[in-house]
């Protein structure tokens, strides 16, 4: 039985926007200004794996 990544494409995708949700929803909880909420937020969704990466390594923390 040969496996293709096609079969499993519909799960990362699944996977990779619940990261993104959740990067988002730590993005509006977080203690920095509106203006870097908005500016990280938009890289999120408009870059999903790429601003995700950036967010878990840059990204701003706490409450």
């Amino acid at each position: 039985m040969e496996l293709h990544l096609t079969h499993y494409s519909g799960f990362w995708g699944l996977l990779l926007l619940a990261a993104d949700i959740w990067a988002v929803i730590n993005v509006v909880q977080s203690g920095t200004t509106t203006g870097r909420k908005v500016l990280w937020i938009l890289l999120i969704l408009f870059l999903p794996l790429f601003g995700f990466v950036l967010w878990l390594l840059l990204g701003p923390r706490g409450r």
